[in-house]
């Protein structure tokens, strides 16, 4: 799928759908936004990562436990009823949770017993379907399955912590640990196999329609995850399998002692005598699911900031390159036309530039960066924009375009603005002038969050980085995708050539 024609989506994670049990899903409210986005003439639907999730780590898509696996919370209790593995009771127990906001504790909890009744039913019928998913994804499926009822079984530790046979994989340690835990293992396969059932059901009825799914894959692994513990080898870990470096970013501007993502930093050399296995697997699985992916932290693939694991703040870490060039030509060797948006945002080299340019994947670019003190040589405004990007009036860790315009903007940015747009600003259609603003960009793909197209406040923001609590709750309430939305949306669509 090329980013090349002119065309419009809309950035929507799955959590945030109206349903009746407590968290959005693969049901069919996302067929209904499917259905929306087809009548308003959109070309993409943009969601987060769709892995696993954990409280230990805010609910977090971006800090999962696999790069391979899909989040069982996004598993439609209907669709099971549909398939005969849930009766209607199963599903009264679950009515009574939250419509309005993810309250991750209460739906971890329903859910996790709402897919035990479903797994139950699942062992008495037919398995053939069941079966072809397991042997289609079993590199990575076998470990991960493994993987999280081995934690279960260790009271959740960090599997560095888990008996030195079992985190060093020993096999026959493994086998012993395996046989004795083989029903919790193929429940978690269970699981897996019921997710990608309903994504790909989605996902063909959004090709049915005309709609590209845009994925968003970080660039980084959590430590305490399938893909660390399965690949040690592909991660600079000392002897006891714990990190000798980490992630991060140097101090800036916004941040005296930088950024200490704590992630473990890759071992590129290993990679590289591999020819890159691990990261051709992991491409190739997101394509599976998506269209298109947005690749987070791109600059990643040409350098990154080292940090001793030792250190409390990221101040004292330094520059390494990864092999970009050789890398990118074993991927181009895959995927000649390689649909995917590069996170080029922050402080950016113009070696990094280069790197993006010569590969000719968009970039980002976002509306709210725009109106700064330098706005003219600004390249976030609309005048600077190029057609090979991907224009946003917000990212899921900005506020909402409401909230920011009143409550981060400072007068002289308003100013500006209105100087920019010709007219008076009011605060209550900012929104509606930047969705046009982005509409009418030479930018050849944009995308808007829907609480932007909403024009909903700063309480509605998916994300406030740096903060634990309180993200990725926002919902969309069934009322709020109503006929005069999407005619006015059609209507933008069709007025600026994004049909």
């Amino acid at each position: 799928m090329s980013l090349k024609k002119r065309g419009a989506g809309i950035l929507l994670h799955i959590t945030s759908l109206p349903s009746k049990y407590g968290i959005g899903d693969l049901g069919p409210a996302a067929y209904e936004f499917a259905d929306f986005l087809h009548a308003s003439r959109q070309t993409y639907w943009q969601v987060l990562p769709v892995n696993p999730t954990s409280s230990l780590s805010g609910n977090s898509p971006y800090a999962s436990s696999s790069a391979f696996a899909g989040s069982p919370l996004l598993i439609s209790p209907e669709k099971l009823a549909e398939d005969d593995l849930l009766e209607p009771s199963d599903l009264d127990e679950l009515s009574g949770l939250d419509h309005h906001r993810v309250k991750y504790d209460e739906v971890i909890s329903q859910h996790n017993q709402m897919r035990r009744n479903a797994f139950h039913r699942f062992q008495f019928s037919d398995q053939h379907e069941y079966e072809r998913f397991c042997r289609d994804h079993a590199d990575w499926l076998d470990d991960y399955a493994r993987f999280v009822t081995f934690k279960s079984h260790f009271d959740e530790q960090a599997w560095a912590d888990w008996p030195e046979e079992i985190r060093d994989r020993q096999p026959d340690a493994v086998e012993n640990l395996e046989e004795e835990l083989r029903d919790q293992i193929i429940y978690q396969k269970f699981v897996q196999f019921v997710f990608f059932k309903q994504w790909m059901d989605l996902k063909t009825y959004c090709h049915d329609r005309g709609i590209q799914l845009i994925g968003d894959i970080p660039y980084y692994v959590q430590f305490d995850s399938a893909d660390v513990w399965t690949n040690p080898d592909l991660f600079k870990l000392n002897q006891e399998k714990r990190p000798e470096s980490v992630a991060g970013v140097p101090p800036d501007y916004f941040s005296e002692t930088g950024q200490l993502w704590g992630n473990p930093v890759f071992d590129w050399d290993t990679m590289q005598s591999n020819r890159y296995a691990w990261w051709i697997r992991r491409i190739r699985h997101n394509f599976r699911l998506t269209d298109l992916i947005r690749i987070d932290h791109f600059r990643g693939f040409l350098a990154y900031w080292e940090v001793p694991a030792s250190h409390t703040t990221a101040e004292h870490g330094s520059w390494v390159e990864a092999p970009s060039r050789d890398f990118f030509n074993v991927i181009l060797s895959y995927y000649p036309n390689l649909p995917v948006i590069a996170e080029d945002l922050g402080v950016i080299t113009p070696e990094v530039r280069e790197l993006i340019a010569d590969l000719d994947l968009p970039g980002m670019k976002i509306l709210q960066f725009g109106f700064d003190e330098h706005l003219p040589e600004n390249p976030y405004a609309p005048h600077r924009h190029v057609r090979n990007c991907v224009l946003y009036t917000g990212t899921h860790d900005n506020n909402t375009m409401c909230g920011w315009y009143e409550e981060e903007a400072d007068d002289a940015t308003r100013q500006r603005i209105s100087d920019y747009l010709g007219k008076q600003i009011l605060a209550d259609e900012i929104h509606r002038d930047f969705v046009k603003m982005a509409m009418r960009s030479v930018a050849n793909t944009i995308i808007i969050p829907m609480q932007d197209l909403l024009g909903l406040g700063g309480d509605c923001r998916m994300n406030r980085p740096a903060t634990g609590e309180g993200n990725w709750e926002w919902r969309l309430l069934p009322e709020q995708i109503n006929d005069e939305l999407q005619n006015d949306l059609l209507h933008l669509t069709g007025l600026y050539g994004r049909d």
